[in-house]
């Protein structure tokens, strides 16, 4: 894949999570501000998400928020993005951060970042996409979720197939990468079945 202009990032809005994560998500903001990669998030100025935000803002990029009326309502909204998409529900924050996005970068992240990354998964095994999906394990994060992919496969209930969906990295620094050596999309994003 050539160098991708956007890519979302999944990851916690917690701030309770532990620092080398708040430190990791700061070096991938710095990186996508250093290559000129527009970030695509969830528009919230708490966690993971307004850490990464912040970097690629300090480092002169460009993030664009997508944020749920409620959300907004309730004060956790990113005021100083480069843009600020505001939509009716989760659904169609989803499907706006899908739409904006050339590839996926998932952080370490609570149940919403676990419903994400599960349904870009899916979308892309229906071959609604084929866009690149990269899983950043920080210090082991994403080991159950793994385990849980390979009982899955082993048990019969996804192919030995769904490995090829995504591509794992240890490190922030390998996630850009990634993505660059992926190969181009085999198929169109058929963005009107999604």
């Amino acid at each position: 894949m050539v160098k991708p202009r956007s890519v979302c990032v999944y990851c916690g809005s917690s701030d309770r999570g532990p620092e080398p994560h708040r430190e990791a998500a700061v070096k991938l903001g710095q990186a996508l501000a250093r290559e000129g990669v527009e970030l695509v998030f969830g528009g919230g100025r708490v966690g993971l998400m307004g850490v990464i935000a912040d970097a690629v803002l300090s480092g002169g990029g460009r993030a664009t928020g997508v944020i749920p009326e409620h959300l907004l309502r309730a004060e956790v909204g990113h005021g100083r993005v480069t843009e600020l998409i505001i939509v009716p529900n989760m659904h169609e924050r989803k499907e706006t951060m899908f739409r904006r996005a050339d590839a996926f970068i998932v952080l370490p992240g609570g149940p919403g970042t676990l419903d994400e990354t599960f349904e870009i998964l899916t979308w892309r095994q229906l071959q609604l996409h084929d866009k690149p999906i990269v899983i950043v394990d920080l210090d082991g994060y994403w080991r159950p979720l793994l385990t849980l992919i390979e009982e899955m496969i082993l048990m019969g209930y996804a192919r030995d197939s769904f490995r090829d969906l995504f591509i794992v990295v240890k490190t922030v620094e390998e996630a850009l990468p990634a993505i660059a050596a992926a190969p181009p999309p085999a198929i169109p994003s058929f963005t009107d079945k999604i």
